[in-house]
């Protein structure tokens, strides 16, 4: 399935309910910002959140970030938040808890309805879809390919490790994460995540070896809660100058030899086919 996918390397959360931080979240550098209405917000803050979206996706996008909005797991405060973030004109959903392919095709359902009452167009509304329990885990691939409007898929490893009654350390995580990663290559989605475990806001040098790691196994973009990692997420998920030449570099002499009807060359020490080449090409078409 082939889908146009965002060039999301950061996604940093900001709660909806939290004036100060909206306010300077357009300053922060993140490809997307999530304006939060699950966890982050209060119970007795979500009505307020949920009324001031308009006013928040207007300011958190003004240097050009998508805005998505995560929205309540309990279907009657979904309705609402659906509802809200569509007419405020968010460009997405963080879907949260997931139970299975069914579950977003109701969500998807609800947010149609919502994008004809605002007058956008039906499908235009993307999806993130987050796997938090072993019961969904089960069900990640179907989840990952359930609709159109899932570009990417991420698992929850705080909520996912309570639920398995473990530890949220990479030993208990490594399994979900990738199998999260497979789901989502498999479907044609961006791998949400990283694997591991948010290192303390001290060690940004221990968050970065981690980052790189996960890059490393396939990961395409990451989530955040605070401003100080958008920018390591960002260089470690994003393409380096030096990558970018390289792989043009690589890609001229690949074609050249086809040309020469060869089908493998050597580069710079090393022979390359077209796996290889095909990898060098996504990083050029990330890097625009």
């Amino acid at each position: 399935m082939t889908r146009d996918l965002p060039a999301w390397r950061s996604l940093l959360y900001v709660p909806a309910s939290a004036e100060k931080f909206v306010a300077k979240a357009h300053e922060r550098g993140a490809d997307a910002i999530i304006l939060d209405l699950e966890d982050g917000v209060a119970p007795d803050a979500k009505d307020a959140a949920r009324a001031g979206l308009p006013a928040s996706v207007a300011s958190v996008r003004r240097n050009g970030a998508d805005v998505l909005v995560r929205i309540n797991r309990p279907l009657r405060m979904a309705v609402r938040d659906i509802a809200a973030a569509v007419a405020a004109g968010a460009d997405g959903l963080i879907c949260t808890k997931m139970m299975g392919a069914d579950h977003v095709r109701l969500l998807s359902e609800l947010t149609a309805e919502s994008e004809a009452e605002a007058g956008r167009a039906v499908g235009s509304v993307r999806f993130v879809v987050l796997v938090e329990d072993a019961a969904a885990l089960a069900h990640v691939q179907a989840i990952a390919s359930a609709d159109p409007r899932v570009v990417a898929l991420g698992i929850g490893g705080e909520d996912l490790a309570t639920d398995l009654g473990a530890e949220p350390t990479p030993d208990a995580l490594d399994m979900p994460k990738r199998m999260g990663l497979v789901a989502a290559r498999a479907a044609g989605v961006l791998p949400l995540g990283f694997i591991g475990t948010v290192a303390g806001l001290k060690d940004l040098d221990g968050y970065r070896a981690m980052l790189r790691r996960s890059r490393a196994i396939g990961f395409a973009c990451a989530s955040c809660v605070h401003p100080s990692q958008v920018a390591i997420i960002n260089e470690e998920y994003g393409a380096r100058p030096e990558e970018v030449a390289r792989a043009k570099r690589l890609v001229a002499a690949f074609e050249a030899a086809l040309k020469e009807g060869k089908g493998a060359v050597a580069f710079e020490g090393e022979m390359i086919d077209k796996p290889i080449v095909e990898r060098a090409r996504r990083l050029i078409a990330r890097a625009g």
